[in-house]
């Protein structure tokens, strides 16, 4: 199935809105200019899907994060595996997740 690229950007604008609303509060207690790298891991055995909408939710919170996939979208993931590791702005990290 492909979904229109303007369709997962409305997605997750929704969800940013609904979620986060007028801002993260407790995002904002973290100094701006501070940068983080986080790693995404999962618990169970999987098979990847949203990747685009992931990605997305970064895109529209800092365009500045790097993403590094180790997986993509229809890969079987297994417990502790490392998904993507991700590198930037330490609010927007905080706050997409």
């Amino acid at each position: 199935m492909v979904v229109d690229k303007n369709e997962i950007t409305a997605n997750v604008k929704t969800a940013l809105i609904e979620d986060v609303g007028q801002g993260d509060i407790t995002a904002e207690l973290i100094a701006e200019e501070t940068n983080a790298s986080a790693k995404l891991i999962t618990r169970e055995h999987a098979i990847l899907a949203g990747q685009a909408w992931f990605d997305e939710v970064f895109a529209q919170l800092n365009e500045n994060i790097h993403i590094d996939w180790y997986v993509k979208d229809g890969d079987a993931i297994t417990p502790n595996q490392c998904l993507c590791e991700l590198h930037g702005s330490a609010r927007a990290l905080l706050t997409g997740e």
